[in-house]
């Protein structure tokens, strides 16, 4: 493996949750080895400790029953029965001044301890003190213990078995640790490479997804961990980027459909008039189609970036309490004359007053086309119906429903896509024709406070348009 992939994987996620695995693994291993350690270590004191108090139990026994001679006797040959560099003995005064031993040619380094003989002097039944003999690996266990009156005993065992054995189990744990470090590596790349194997995942889709490549999904496992739901995530937010990566291509195909029309006509305006003999009344005619083209072009743009603003959450709404029955009640009055021009018979059906949070600029503008939609196809001597309620569970309906020629199966589905128009045939206000801009700006609106939009149509019977609106915390 070069240099430059040990570097690479140096730096990835799963390497540092390696590390971190096994560090955490090989540091509560040592816990518990050093606890072990501890407990093992006091164990074999104990267990030296008892032996020497056995023996001193012994030689106090012995002193009751014989005498001194038979504990000098006996101490000797359990010195040399154990071994004389194993064990050892010494019979003191009070002063600390000794009149018989065992060979002590192997612990001639040992000194009588002062403190000992002074805290048995004090009232101690026993005193205990391990030391460290320079040039030795071994340490020493001395006990000191009155056996009789003005007679202490200092016994001293060699701890060579208790070293030996702590030596092996340093062996033991190095060879153990060196092992469970290894296997804890193997172990955590194991789980962080299982663990991650989701955003690997994620990261290939990201990497296949180009402009022409966005229905790259990442699969989901039916686990439902943190991963799948950061999958999960992704992949409603590919699914938000292709929805409005595939709405900016129609939006540029229709635009550069639906703009070549207004602006040939202002060219041809402007040619005809330049290119005939024009007078003063001619020009005022062209400069006023113009503007009015001008005007139908500026309209169609600005629409255009609110549909888009508001599907990408960029427009910000400015919600506000208000009354959306008070709203359909003006959109009623504002196009009645235009139906009575029209002869269509138009009815606004709502409550006295209604609660809701929302932006009242937009949903005026809702409102106002799903009304002009309806009387704009709608013929003379039909009728528009203007209605909202409010169900128990809170959410608002606005309905629009017209006795117009109605909307095809085929066309329901697409009618409130950007710059849809039904079929050419079908008999409608020319004066007043739209660009197909009206029902997609309806759908942001709604969509953009919470609700949605739907229709139902029977071709030669009418449509009805509802604007469903969640409940809101008012």
């Amino acid at each position: 493996m070069s240099l430059k992939s040990l570097y690479r994987i140096r730096h990835t996620l799963a390497f540092r949750l390696t590390l971190w695995y096994a560090g955490i693994f090989t540091f509560s291993a040592c816990v518990a080895f050093f606890i072990f350690y501890l407990m093992m270590t006091s164990v074999l004191r104990y267990w030296t400790d008892q032996e020497l108090l056995s023996q001193v139990s012994t030689f106090s026994s012995i002193f009751s029953a014989k005498g001194l001679e038979a504990v000098k006797r006996v101490a000797i040959l359990e010195s040399q029965a154990a071994g004389e560099r194993k064990i050892f003995f010494r019979l003191l005064y009070p002063n600390g001044i000794t009149f018989s031993s065992s060979n002590m040619s192997y612990w001639q380094n040992i000194r009588v301890g002062p403190s000992a003989i002074r805290m048995l002097l004090e009232g101690r039944l026993n005193v205990f003190e391990t030391l460290t003999i320079r040039g030795r690996k071994h340490k020493i266990r001395i006990l000191y213990s009155i056996i009789g009156p003005g007679i202490i005993l200092q016994l001293g065992r060699s701890m060579e078995n208790q070293t030996r054995v702590i030596e092996a189990f340093r062996k033991i744990f190095m060879l153990v640790m060196t092992g469970l470090f290894l296997v804890a590596v193997l172990i955590g790349m194991f789980m962080a490479r299982r663990a991650l194997a989701g955003v690997a995942d994620i990261s290939r889709t990201a990497r296949r997804i180009s402009g022409s490549a966005l229905d790259k999904r990442v699969p989901v496992k039916p686990r439902g961990d943190e991963i799948d739901q950061l999958a999960i995530t992704f992949n409603g937010m590919l699914d938000r980027i292709e929805t409005l990566v595939t709405g900016i291509r129609e939006m540029n195909d229709n635009i550069a459909h639906d703009l070549k029309s207004p602006l040939t006509r202002i060219r041809g305006i402007a040619e005809i008039t330049l290119t005939t003999d024009a007078d003063v009344r001619d020009y005022e005619s062209m400069a006023a189609g113009v503007i009015e083209e001008c005007d139908r072009l500026l309209g169609i743009i600005n629409t255009m970036l609110v549909i888009s603003r508001t599907e990408a959450g960029v427009e910000k709404l400015n919600p506000k309490k208000l009354d959306p029955a008070k709203l359909v009640r003006q959109a009623g009055e504002l196009f009645r004359p235009i139906a009575e021009d029209k002869n269509i018979t138009m009815s606004c059906r709502t409550p006295d007053t209604l609660l809701y949070h929302g932006d009242i600029r937009m949903l005026q503008r809702m409102i106002g086309n799903l009304v002009d939609n309806a009387l704009k196809y709608t013929p003379s001597g039909g009728r528009v119906d203007l209605a909202i309620g409010q169900d128990k569970g809170g959410e608002i309906l606005i309905t629009a429903k017209d006795s117009g020629i109605g909307i095809s199966s085929a066309d329901q589905s697409q009618i409130f896509n950007r710059f849809f128009r039904c079929d050419a045939s079908r008999p409608q206000d020319t004066s007043r024709s739209g660009v197909g801009l009206g029902l997609s700006l309806c759908r942001a609106i709604a969509r953009a406070h919470g609700g949605d939009i739907t229709v139902d149509s029977i071709p030669g019977r009418g449509s009805l348009f509802s604007v469903i609106l969640p409940k809101s915390n008012v």
